[in-house]
């Protein structure tokens, strides 16, 4: 009976340590920074960019994605969750550090952080709040997005909104992440762009401060005449 016993003991433990040996492992992804420095960068013209110094975040995302795992589209109202891909780090995190990495690009400047990293006097800051972000596997990737640079000095606002969506090269989830990757590259040229309007509006308008000064200086002036 005590044999017996043990051989039953011996055969369950295998089912189980074999039961658990079947399971897949998590696979995990990032969003990375994917721009390139424009010609006018390269060719060291942009006057302004050594001025830039922006801070991302914070960013929104929707509910349905704010979660660990990849949010897949598997019918027209029907989302999975999978269980076995999921993000390294919080999905707007994510987000907001792989725009960073593409604006301090685009503007060639390294002052560009998200909010909770930045240890600098930012000019420029960059709120996102993501719509939708979409994900169908060896189908396509979406982004819709709203977002704001604001001028520190000026107060001086710009709003965008950049939807943007593209095929994705096969079914497997490195494929999907990456090209998310470009689908926020391509938001961070229209914020890159926004964050030059702001910059040049702002050289452009006389400081309160500056124009105060001036005004003084030529009442100065007059009362020596």
């Amino acid at each position: 009976m005590t044999s017996r016993r043990q051989l039953l003991s011996t055969v369950l433990v295998t089912v189980v340590t074999a039961g658990c040996g079947a399971s897949p492992a998590a696979r995990f992804y990032t969003l990375a920074a994917t721009a390139t420095a424009p010609d006018q960068v390269e060719a060291g013209t942009d006057s302004a960019a050594k001025r830039y110094a922006v801070v991302v975040g914070p960013v929104s995302i929707p509910g349905e994605v704010d979660r660990p795992q990849f949010v897949v589209h598997v019918a027209a109202n029907r989302v999975a969750l999978d269980e076995f891909n999921r993000w390294a780090a919080p999905l707007n995190d994510g987000i907001a550090r792989a725009v960073a990495g593409n604006l301090s690009t685009l503007l060639a400047t390294p002052d560009v952080a998200t909010a909770s990293l930045a240890n600098f006097n930012a000019a420029y800051a960059v709120n996102i709040d993501v719509q939708r972000f979409d994900s169908t596997p060896g189908e396509s990737a979406l982004l819709d997005a709203v977002w704001t640079v604001r001028g520190f000095a000026s107060g001086t606002t710009r709003a965008g909104r950049s939807v943007v969506s593209k095929t994705v090269s096969d079914k497997g989830f490195e494929a999907l992440a990456a090209t998310h990757s470009q689908l926020l590259g391509s938001m961070s040229n229209d914020i890159a762009a926004a964050i030059r309007a702001v910059a040049e509006s702002e050289s452009a308008t006389p400081h309160p401060d500056a124009a105060k000064s001036a005004a003084q200086d030529n009442g100065r002036k007059s009362g020596r005449k």
